[in-house]
C-alpha cells in the first residue's frame, strides 16, 4: 500500500513524536510503500495497523487489519 509521507509525519506529530517525525521527513521517501518500507516505519516505532487505523477513517479495519 502507498501512503503519502506526509500523512505518517502528520500521525508522528499528532502521537507527539516530533523528533521522529523531523527523522522520517529526511528519510522517508514521497510515496512510502508500506510493505517496501516497512523497516524505515518500524525504525520510527510505526505500528502499521495503528497507522492505517488512523487513515481514512479506519482504513485499516476495511483493509481487515
Amino acid at each position: 500500500m502507498q501512503i503519502p509521507k506526509d500523512q505518517i509525519l502528520e500521525f508522528l506529530r499528532s502521537n507527539g513524536d516530533s523528533a521522529k517525525a523531523d527523522q522520517a521527513s529526511s528519510e522517508l521517501p514521497a510515496q512510502v510503500d508500506t510493505d517496501k518500507d516497512a523497516g524505515l516505519l518500524s525504525e520510527f516505532g510505526i505500528d502499521l495497523k495503528q497507522l492505517l487505523g488512523g487513515l481514512g477513517g479506519g482504513l485499516g479495519g476495511k483493509l481487515g487489519l
